[in-house]
C-alpha cells in the first residue's frame, strides 16, 4: 500500500474494486501453434529439409556410359556354309576325341532317313533323320551317364540342331538315352537328329555332360 501524508491507499489489481464485486482473473497467455503441435512441427521440418536436399542434388546429371559419337556395334553376320564349316584339322569320322570322362569315336553317319522304328512303333521325320553312330568309352574313374540330348549337330548352313531323344527310343541298340557307363566300359550308340530335308550335316559337338566344354567332329570330308 502507498503512504501519502499519513494516508494509506490501496494498490494492485482490484485495489479500487467495489466491495463485494467478484474479481475477473486475467486470461492465460496463449501458446503459439508450433509450441502446441511439436510433433507436426518436427515432421514439417523434416519434409522441408528433404525437399531442399532433393532440389540441390537434382541438378547433377548421371554420368553417361558412352558418348554419342560411338558407333553402334556391328550386327553379327548370318551363318554361312563358309564360316560354319569346322576347321580342316578338326577330328573327323573314325577319330577318337575326348570330353570329360568320355572318349567318343564317330563311326558312321546316315542321312535322308524318313522314319525310324518298326511297323508297330515308329516316328516320322519332320525333314530328314540323321543317324550318327558312335562308340563311347568311359575313361574316368567313376560311372558317367551318356545322354544323347547333350549332343548338337551343325548343318552346312551353320544352324544348330538338338538331338531327337524320342526318335532314338525307337531304334534298336540306340544306347544313348540316359545310359550309365561304368569306368573302362564302352557302348555302341546312335544319336538321332531331325534336320531340314535339303540340309547336310557338317559337324557334331559332343559332350560328356550338359556342363562340359564339348569337342567338335567333322562329319564331311
Amino acid at each position: 500500500m502507498n503512504h501519502t501524508d499519513g494516508q494509506t491507499f490501496p494498490h494492485g489489481p482490484g485495489a479500487y474494486a467495489t466491495p463485494g464485486t467478484p474479481q475477473v482473473p486475467e486470461p492465460p497467455k496463449q501458446k503459439s501453434w508450433f509450441a502446441r503441435h511439436k510433433i507436426l512441427t518436427a515432421i514439417l521440418v523434416l519434409v522441408v529439409l528433404a525437399v531442399a536436399g532433393t532440389a540441390l542434388g537434382g541438378g547433377e546429371e548421371a554420368p553417361s556410359s558412352g558418348t554419342a559419337s560411338e558407333a553402334p556395334a556391328e550386327e553379327a553376320a548370318e551363318p554361312t556354309a563358309d564360316n560354319a564349316a569346322p576347321a580342316e584339322d578338326a577330328a573327323g569320322v573314325g577319330d577318337a576325341v575326348r570330353d570329360g570322362k568320355f572318349e567318343f569315336t564317330v563311326t558312321e553317319v546316315e542321312t535322308g532317313v524318313s522314319e525310324v522304328g518298326d511297323e508297330f512303333l515308329s516316328e516320322q521325320a519332320q525333314g530328314q533323320f540323321v543317324l550318327v553312330h558312335m562308340t563311347v568309352s568311359n575313361i574316368g574313374d567313376e560311372a558317367q551317364m551318356l545322354d544323347g540330348s547333350n549332343q548338337t549337330l551343325v548343318d552346312d548352313q551353320g544352324r544348330e540342331h538338338s538331338a531327337n531323344g524320342s526318335a532314338a527310343i525307337y531304334l534298336d541298340g540306340s544306347q544313348t538315352f540316359l545310359n550309365d557307363i561304368n569306368p573302362g566300359n564302352s557302348v555302341e550308340g546312335i544319336v538321332v537328329f531331325d534336320i531340314p530335308a535339303d540340309a547336310q550335316p557338317a559337324a557334331i559337338e559332343l559332350h560328356d555332360s550338359m556342363f562340359s566344354g564339348g569337342v567338335t567332329v567333322r562329319l564331311t570330308d
